[in-house]
């Protein structure tokens, strides 16, 4: 195992992006307190009028693709300030009821496979852009990094071979859909068992919403095994190419991501649930 030091994606620091949008618009919004949850971080906002807000990075061109998400009838939230912060671009969205799930349920996976349907042929209409990648054969932008999983221990350069290899046959995803493309129980927000909203829209894009559901079962596997069946039923009617790219694609984000943001087990847990899919 290596003790190189790989990058890490920065937390969102609150208090001096409040201060910077302060002096860059002349709103000045009152930090409640850290949001559950997530990766990089986001923060409860108070406005100067008593609304209630939520403060995060995020790309401004992910909004439109959040209001068509939310006239197709999925539960998103608004954005209300959009601001260029030293180099970061920062979001204050609407305040949705609900909180992330402390668990699991059938419901809710039945719910999130709901809202996949929804996003269904969203963009068909558009312009052609091009197709979203899925970097197995080099580095995202910040994430599905290939250097961690190369230098960590045999197993992940093992893994990192067979993501290559997948890539090999195609290395982008097509299709017509609205993808979020982190569709995860993390980002959802429920309330008394019902699905309240959909959070974290950041890497919206025009593909296939089978990616989603390949995404939630990525999760599933790890969390909640056996409530995967219905997810299983979905994902049979797409070729194994797609499902095997799909695969690698979650298996070198969520083994990269760990390796640089978290601790041996939770890497080995995360490969685990990798190699698994690697062999079904």
């Amino acid at each position: 195992m290596t003790t190189e030091a790989w990058p890490r994606s920065a937390r969102l620091d609150a208090p001096r992006v409040v201060d910077r949008i302060a002096d860059i618009t002349g709103v000045r919004l009152i930090i409640e307190g850290p949001c559950p949850g997530g990766e990089v971080g986001a923060a409860y906002v108070r406005w100067p009028d008593g609304r209630r807000s939520v403060l995060t990075a995020g790309r401004s061109r992910t909004g439109p693709l959040v209001d068509r998400a939310r006239a197709a009838g999925v539960s998103t939230a608004r954005h209300e300030l959009v601001a260029h912060v030293d180099g970061v671009r920062v979001i204050v969205q609407e305040r949705l009821p609900g909180r992330p799930p402390s668990g699991v349920t059938a419901a809710l996976v039945a719910q999130m496979i709901s809202v996949t349907d929804r996003l269904a042929g969203l963009l068909s209409g558009d312009p052609d852009p091009k197709p979203a990648p899925l970097h197995l054969l080099a580095d995202g932008p910040g994430f599905c990094l290939h250097g961690p999983l190369s230098a960590y221990d045999a197993r992940t350069a093992r893994l990192l071979d067979w993501i290559r290899t997948v890539g090999a046959a195609g290395t982008s995803m097509i299709g017509d859909d609205l993808v979020h493309l982190d569709f995860q129980p993390g980002n959802m927000l429920v309330h008394d068992g019902r699905l309240t909203g959909v959070v974290d829209w950041d890497g919206a894009a025009r593909g296939d919403r089978h990616f989603d559901l390949a995404t939630l079962r990525f999760y599933l596997a790890g969390q909640a095994p056996h409530l995967t069946g219905p997810v299983d039923e979905r994902l049979a009617g797409i070729s194994g190419r797609r499902r095997r790219a799909y695969w690698a694609h979650l298996s070198l984000r969520q083994v990269d991501w760990s390796i640089r943001h978290h601790d041996a087990a939770t890497v080995t847990h995360w490969l685990d649930v990798a190699e698994a899919g690697m062999t079904a």
